[in-house]
């Protein structure tokens, strides 16, 4: 493996789990060594029952992620270029890898913060369109370039984005290339707040950390219940949502909620 700084920086913070694109010489291009790690960062995170809620966001103020690198990944996915080390081998070997890393094919049920402190643009986008809240700076624009190179978004575009903000605003994107800034994207709904660039990533994880405060069984089977009803009809929303209050009321934490109000203290949510 390299010897270099890691493509992605892990931090916790509490219940928080930080997670950082770490190319900014390269506009933070996913490489193979990134879409392994953030492959990895995603399963664990999922796993870890300390970890509640994760923030995602770029190194430096160029771009939050400028999608897959044209140099690298790009020309391994098609066989242009041969692996060469062991994360080009492993993302060969193992085809998932860059489905995991965009968080496709993937049911994560806690919540993810993007922390879109730039440009977000090709796989950069494909993956925030994975995040359940997202802040960006008011400098970051949004785009999906690659019919321009006579690609396709591969990882969740065509089917995400049409879900996620107005079909002609979608189709416009996906079929042109072209982008559109952060104004935009607010009034479209494609993200939650747009702030100053040195206010991006304290304000995401402001956010992180409210939602990391809450009943995590209940957060969790929010976000279960949201993504499973999707697409479905009313009755089969509603016996998704029936599943969820069973879970959640059968918790411990469901008691300890109404007995701290009772008592005026903070709730002590222990995920169980």
């Amino acid at each position: 493996m390299t010897t270099e700084a890691p493509h992605l920086l892990e931090e916790r913070r509490g219940h928080v789990l930080l997670l950082t694109l770490n190319r900014p010489q390269s506009r933070n291009a996913i490489s193979p060594e990134m879409a392994c790690r953030l492959a990895d960062a995603f399963d664990a995170f999922q796993k870890d029952n300390d970890l509640r809620v994760l923030v995602l966001t770029g190194q430096g103020d160029k771009a939050f992620c400028s999608g897959g690198d044209l140099a690298l990944t790009l020309p391994l996915l098609t066989g242009a270029r041969q692996p060469q080390d062991e994360w080009d081998r492993r993302v060969v070997s193992d085809q998932g890898i860059m489905d995991r890393s965009a968080l496709r094919n993937v049911e994560i049920d806690k919540p993810i913060v993007g922390a879109i402190n730039g440009p977000c643009l090709a796989g950069g986008m494909e993956t925030m369109l994975a995040t359940d809240i997202r802040v960006a700076s008011d400098t970051a624009v949004f785009g999906l370039p690659e019919v321009k190179r006579g690609l396709i978004p591969f990882a969740g575009s065509l089917v995400r984005l049409p879900r996620q903000m107005p079909h002609a605003i979608a189709m416009e994107l996906l079929l042109t290339g072209e982008q559109i800034d952060a104004t935009r994207a607010l009034s479209a709904g494609l993200v939650n707040h747009v702030v100053a660039a040195d206010l991006v990533l304290p304000t995401a994880l402001g956010i992180a950390e409210k939602i990391a405060a809450n009943g995590p069984i209940a957060v969790q089977q929010i976000k279960r219940t949201v993504r499973r009803a999707s697409g479905s009809n009313l009755k089969e929303g509603f016996a998704f949502e029936d599943e969820a209050k069973e879970v959640v009321l059968n918790s411990q934490d469901a008691r300890e909620g109404p007995r701290a109000f009772m008592e005026k203290r903070d709730a002590r949510f222990i995920g169980r």
